[in-house]
């Protein structure tokens, strides 16, 4: 059995167009359950599918869809390698 402790490295909003990750932890508690409705569930491989310029919108591939979220929105998905 695996004991090291998990490294958080960053956070949905800081990866590059085509990059995956996989979900570890939701931050905000409110927003979690919404999230978690929409396939944001830790444990989920995710890809960076678009963003928006200017710190707009970015769409990411989750569950077999995408799914777009404001940056506010995924700098509370944090991700693990």
């Amino acid at each position: 059995m695996d004991t090291a402790p998990i490294q958080i490295q960053k956070n949905l909003a800081q990866l590059a167009i085509g990059q995956k990750a996989t979900i570890c932890c939701l931050q905000d508690e409110e927003m979690s359950l919404k999230l978690i409705e929409m396939g944001c569930l830790p444990g989920s491989e995710v890809q960076v599918a678009y963003k928006a310029p200017w710190n707009g919108p970015i769409c990411i591939e989750v569950c077999g869809y995408n799914l777009s979220l404001r940056m506010d929105e995924a700098a509370t998905i944090l991700l693990k390698n």
